[in-house]
């Protein structure tokens, strides 16, 4: 896509802070940090999520982030990480190119990458199971 940002970056047209670079993936620092070291996986090729990217790309995106959180704990010293990966305005994405955010985390961080649990009934459980199997 011409007018994609991550297009430009992922594939050098726009500098970033690259951390890993192979011939379908670039990894860049993020320039809104939520903690030291996050950082983006971003295929070369455009997919605008989850649902368009193909499966073996999808498995490269993963086989990199696992690559470079391992580097990122050895050289970071991080006491845990989150994969995030948003589908659609809702879910948070504010860039529609594929990416998968790899965040560092530190005790005491003051990130909170969590969500509120509710409290569906066993029944409703049931109901949403049966509408997915259907």
């Amino acid at each position: 896509m011409g007018d994609c940002i991550f297009c430009k970056i992922a594939n050098g047209e726009i500098p970033s802070n690259t951390i890993f670079e192979d011939e379908n993936f670039r990894v860049i620092l993020d320039n809104g940090p939520a903690t030291k070291g996050h950082a983006l996986v971003l295929p070369k090729k455009h997919y605008a999520d989850l649902f368009e990217i193909p499966e073996e790309t999808l498995a490269g995106a993963v086989k990199t982030a696992k690559k470079v959180a391992a580097n990122m704990k050895d050289k970071l010293g991080c006491d845990g990480l989150n994969l995030v990966q948003n589908n659609g305005a809702a879910a948070g994405q504010t860039v529609m190119h594929f990416h998968l955010h790899i965040i560092p985390r530190y005790e005491n961080d003051g990130q909170s990458i969590l969500w509120k649990p509710t409290s569906p009934t066993p029944e409703e459980l049931v109901a949403v199971k049966e509408t997915i199997l259907n």
